[in-house]
């Protein structure tokens, strides 16, 4: 297993650099407004800044910016979608071919190591602290933008059932969706823990807390 003292070079979710983000051609507007909110974003730390903002930052209209998106949170959605696929991509990378223990350690590791730099930690604070609202505003297309990280944790539980290292009752897809909203929600969990209890919660917590429970008995009812 991987050994508990050492933590992954990379970040967790991490936005992509600006130069992989936009294209300044006309026809990748689109990827323009995306590096203007990511801008804005590393500077702030906030999501409450306006479509004119984003508009004016990208040397655009707002003519141009509805063409694109229909309101800010579809713009937010999509910016989103690029760094959680981007991101899930190397994750899948990084895990594949591990026993599912190890490969669930590397994966919250990833998730939850904090950002090397201000700029990037503010830009996840922002992000992190918006999920409630585009989970609200746009269900349906956020779901489909955490799939990707859904299906790799389900794979990873599979193949631990496999191993014979989880447990064989598991509702996978239910189980899944609670290891991934844990680890995502990892900034919140260790400002909570800090708050309740003093202690950050932290990727070992997250760890020990979702490995027991896929690999402890459950008592018969």
């Amino acid at each position: 297993m991987a050994k508990r003292g050492s933590r992954p070079p990379s970040g967790g979710a991490r936005a992509a650099a600006a130069d992989d983000v936009v294209d300044l051609d006309p026809e990748s507007r689109p990827k323009r407004f995306m590096k203007s909110a990511l801008a804005i974003l590393g500077e702030t730390g906030r999501t409450d800044f306006t479509v004119l903002e984003v508009v004016e930052r990208s040397k655009t209209s707002l003519r141009s910016f509805y063409q694109h998106f229909s309101t800010k949170d579809e713009l937010l959605l999509a910016l989103v979608d690029k760094i959680m696929s981007e991101s899930t991509r190397k994750w899948r990378e990084d895990t594949a071919g591990l026993p599912a223990a190890d490969a669930l350690r590397i994966l919250i590791d990833r998730i939850c190591t904090p950002a090397e730099t201000t700029t990037q930690d503010k830009v996840n604070r922002g992000l992190t602290f918006y999920n409630d609202r585009l989970a609200e505003a746009l269900p349906s297309e956020y779901a489909r933008v955490l799939s990707p990280v859904h299906e790799l944790i389900k794979d990873i539980i599979r193949s631990g059932i496999d191993e014979g290292a989880f447990r064989a009752d598991i509702d996978v897809d239910a189980t899944a969706a609670l290891i991934m909203q844990s680890a995502l929600g990892a900034m919140r969990l260790r400002v909570l823990g800090a708050e309740l209890t003093g202690v950050p919660v932290d990727a070992d917590h997250i760890y020990d807390f979702c490995v027991s429970s896929l690999a402890g008995h459950r008592d018969p009812a």
